[in-house]
């Protein structure tokens, strides 16, 4: 709680959640620009229709950008896996090679007292 009895403000997801809505609040412009330039061509439709083209457009445009999203954090998501865990084994290699090098070091400190 701050001074004021309100909760902590997470800045960073507030900042991820503002990102998150003008970057949706871009691609539906992005969408609608795009029906409009399709729609432009089809000027022998009738206007309710070609407006029906264009919301048709936009909605299949915001569809494939979500399903673009959504794989590319699905591919995130597996490559933070890959990573975390090439990471752990490079940890546990470190560790070891470490606890040998010390074991060695103990092993000569022991040995070479005992040669003199």
């Amino acid at each position: 709680m701050t001074a004021t009895g309100e909760p902590p403000v997470d800045l960073r997801a507030f900042h991820n959640e503002v990102a998150g809505h003008l970057l949706a609040a871009a691609a539906r412009e992005e969408a609608r620009a795009a029906a409009a330039r399709f729609a432009a061509g089809l000027d022998w439709l009738p206007t309710a229709e070609r407006a029906e083209v264009e919301r048709r457009f936009a909605a299949e445009h915001l569809a494939l950008a979500r399903a673009s999203w959504e794989r590319t954090a699905r591919r995130g998501e597996e490559l933070r896996g890959e990573y975390e865990a090439v990471y752990r084994r490079l940890r546990a290699r470190l560790l070891a090679g470490l606890l040998l090098g010390l074991a060695l070091v103990v092993a000569v400190a022991v040995a070479v007292p005992a040669v003199g």
